[in-house]
């Protein structure tokens, strides 16, 4: 087949999975929070209410695209992009089985990181370009709240790097079913990454975009329809990439306890994503129980308490894994 067809329809199918994935988060965010709240969440169209996506997505279709006359126009639109585009490629390295991968690298770490990276540009693009103090201030909490908890969680994650001794996903997910010894060390790293992945993601109790004195949306407040309807998706879609690196990390992809990752076959991307969605659950549990954090207090946090933990952690594990690797010749 042709270069350019092939790619074409590997994009359109990214797409149609970002999509899905993002309208599954979406009602599920609704569900969970309203029972957590005890309230029901939506209930009047479809079974459980599952069809109020429709009406939703199609709202974002039509609805006037505004213009506010003062922002900078280039930077305002290509905002959006700069934010959808890096979550939508993340995908592609993402190993849902052993042989369910878009694009199988020795880097598949760096790589999702460095399209993650990308989205606080978009961010502060978008309230900078908004030409709005609140869209400004919103953008600034955000991208600094990002930076802030990026280097923590980088030094989470290269812990299972270390014990696996790769940087590739499918690696580090082959090499949880090898060895007995690598939950021991990864466990504290696992923590340090889940709370850095809600930061990251913007959610409660770390969702400084909306400041505490004006219920406004935050960086996003200029923008309608499916300008804002793209910001959107790229947020719920986010939390799918994040715990799907955290599912990768610590918690086997899509092996199982006493199964032969390699012999699941089409079963492998099923537990893959049931994983996944327990750990997206987790996220929203944590969204719907904790109060939010000051500003002030969510950076203290991260640069006084996780930082330093991380990192001296981090030092730990290398020197013990380098250790061990001298007496035995090899890994864990």
């Amino acid at each position: 087949m042709n270069p350019w067809a092939t790619g074409i329809i590997h994009t359109l199918l990214l797409i149609v999975i970002m999509l899905l994935n993002g309208s599954m988060i979406i009602y599920m965010l609704r569900k969970v929070l309203g029972h957590l709240h005890l309230r029901l969440g939506p209930t009047e169209l479809g079974p459980g209410g599952i069809l109020q996506l429709v009406p939703d997505i199609v709202k974002l279709l039509v609805k006037e695209d505004r213009h506010p006359g003062t922002t900078d126009r280039w930077l305002y639109i290509i905002a959006p992009v700069i934010v959808f585009v890096p979550a939508l490629m993340a995908y592609i390295a993402i190993p849902f089985s052993d042989k369910l991968i878009g694009f199988d690298v020795n880097l598949g770490v760096l790589m999702l990181f460095g399209f993650l990276t990308v989205i606080p540009l978009g961010i502060f693009a978008a309230g900078w370009g908004s030409h709005n103090k609140y869209a400004l201030i919103g953008a600034m909490r955000a991208v600094g709240g990002a930076i802030s908890y990026e280097i923590p969680l980088l030094l989470s994650a290269l812990i299972p790097i270390m014990l696996a001794g790769s940087f590739s996903l499918k690696a580090i997910t082959m090499a949880q079913t090898t060895s007995i010894w690598y939950w021991l060390p990864a466990f504290p790293a696992m923590v340090i990454f889940f709370i850095c992945s809600i930061m990251e993601t913007n959610q409660s109790p770390f969702d400084m975009s909306e400041a505490e004195s004006e219920l406004v949306s935050g960086f996003n407040t200029e923008y309608s329809a499916m300008r804002f309807g793209f910001m959107y998706l790229a947020e719920f879609s986010n939390n799918f990439i994040m715990a799907a690196i955290m599912v990768c990390l610590f918690f086997g992809g899509w092996s199982l306890p006493f199964i032969d990752p390699n012999s699941m076959g089409v079963f492998a991307p099923i537990v893959f994503i049931i994983k996944t969605y327990l750990v997206i659950f987790a996220f929203m549990f944590v969204r719907g129980t904790f109060s939010r954090y000051r500003v002030d207090q969510m950076l203290a946090f991260g640069w006084k308490k996780l930082m330093p933990i991380a990192l001296v952690y981090s030092v730990v594990v290398a020197f013990f894994v380098k250790l061990i690797s001298m007496k035995t010749g090899g890994g864990l």
